[in-house]
């Protein structure tokens, strides 16, 4: 028979998460992109400290994969392509699952450095896989179907130059059950035309759901905020170009430089429009600091440089085009 004490001797030693304080501390920096910050004091994900509706949801997806012998994960770096590829790698096994990291100039330059971070946390190998969607006229015009040139050039780089050579019996992205509700995702519509897996939405896995997943298993991106592609930052109708991607990218780098959790600069031509957290607008109108992002600003191109008082708002060209507003 076993004890109370017993039990609780058990308990205490149940492998438990690596307690993740993502910018709270006075001193932490305010963003994953901040060197030092103290998602990145955990070196390994925690796939034995999984337990309840967590631990089910796991066990799913696992259910989901098998039968695959080696997947190819479209990951990203975000916390959903990384909640999949940490279940696949727990799934399947490090040498049978490979991060299949799409490389475009739409791609920032900090996003694709933490996405290596990101990787080596859950174990799993990293395969950059360049792709050419600014080639697509179709994608140059930058209508509600951009980002199904973007994922279609994907999926159709990786099923012709990654799936033979890597010898995958299958591809997976990290559609969560949220997403599949969604009416501004053309993307998954790439995924269905290339027969792309979707486990998490399959197994009905919502966004709060992921991250409760991906905290559980010590993820540092845990409660990152989403982090669209750097052509969402160009307003519809409005040519994509290599050089208005380079604009934004540098100039959000200069944004995060200065210490705020997160931004948006959206390309209005000759005015680059800066969107942060509404608690953080504050800091922005700080001498020092509204002289640097004015100065980034003009270096990088934009004459002028305006601060969005109505906040952040992701996905806010997309939800034009749905007629919807709002923040999120």
């Amino acid at each position: 028979m076993t004890t109370s004490a017993q039990t609780t001797d058990r308990t205490a030693e149940r492998p438990q998460p690596v307690p993740l304080t993502l910018g709270t501390a006075p001193s932490a920096p305010a963003s994953l992109f901040s060197p030092g910050h103290p998602g990145f004091e955990v070196t390994a994900m925690t796939p034995e400290a999984l337990s309840g509706e967590a631990l089910a949801l796991a066990d799913a997806v696992s259910g989901e994969l098998a039968g695959v012998g080696r997947l190819g994960v479209a990951y990203s770096g975000g916390v959903d392509s990384a909640c999949l590829l940490a279940l696949a790698v727990r799934a399947l096994g490090a040498d049978s699952v490979v991060a299949l990291l799409g490389v475009s100039p739409s791609l920032a330059r900090r996003e694709r450095r933490l996405a290596h971070q990101v990787a080596d946390v859950i174990g799993a190998r990293v395969l950059e896989v360049p792709t050419r969607e600014g080639e697509n006229p179709d994608y140059q015009k930058n209508d509600g179907t951009r980002c199904f040139h973007c994922k279609d050039e994907l999926f159709t780089r990786i099923g012709e130059d990654v799936v033979g050579e890597q010898q995958l019996d299958a591809v997976a992205y990290g559609e969560n059950a949220d997403d599949a509700t969604r009416h501004d995702r053309p993307g998954a519509g790439a995924a269905t035309r290339h027969q792309v897996l979707r486990p998490l939405s399959v197994v009905g896995m919502t966004k709060s759901q992921v991250r409760e997943v991906a905290r559980q298993l010590s993820l540092p991106v845990a409660d990152k905020p989403a982090a669209p592609c750097l052509a969402s930052r160009i307003p519809f109708g409005q040519e994509v170009t290599p050089e208005k991607l380079r604009q934004i990218d540098d100039l959000e780098d200069a944004v995060y430089e200065q210490g705020f959790s997160d931004c948006r600069v959206r390309h209005h031509g000759a005015v680059g429009r800066i969107e942060l957290p509404t608690e953080e607008l504050p800091r922005a109108m700080e001498p020092e600091i509204r002289t640097a992002l004015v100065a980034a600003g003009k270096e990088t191109g934009f004459r002028h440089v305006t601060i969005d008082l109505d906040g952040i708002r992701s996905g806010l060209f997309s939800l034009q085009i749905v007629g919807k507003g709002g923040h999120g």
